[in-house]
């Protein structure tokens, strides 16, 4: 079994980030999955929420992702998404004003997108 495996994480507008991890955690519509060198074929629906990268060099990749696909075959693993936010990106108080704006507004996705976003750069 390979030790690391080659993960894009891809966003509609922009490559967010490419390199080598040792462990991928992301939800899924089947629930929270974590991927490692050498597990089975896998193509799936993600859900809205944070995703964590453990880079082989020891270090640890946060990122918002809002919806999309994850892909993973021959221990190359794609997380192709509309919207990524890497959590080093994240401005903390904007989501804060845009959560209570989307609770003042009763906007329900603008609402679950600010909290993802706190969510993300939590568990940084």
């Amino acid at each position: 079994m390979a030790a690391e495996l080659h993960v894009e994480l891809v966003a509609a507008d922009r490559s967010v980030w490419s390199g080598e991890a040792t462990l991928v955690v992301a939800r899924t519509t089947s629930g929270e999955i974590g991927i490692m060198p050498g597990h089975q074929p896998l193509l799936g629906v993600l859900e809205s929420g944070p995703v964590t990268i453990r880079t082989s060099e020891g270090g640890t990749v946060i990122a918002a992702v809002h919806g999309g696909f994850i892909s993973f075959a021959d221990n190359k693993l794609s997380l192709l998404a509309e919207i990524v936010e890497l959590a080093d990106e994240i401005d903390v108080q904007r989501a804060e004003r845009a959560l209570e704006r989307a609770k003042s507004d009763a906007d329900a996705a603008a609402e679950r997108r600010a909290e993802i976003r706190l969510r993300a750069v939590a568990v940084r």
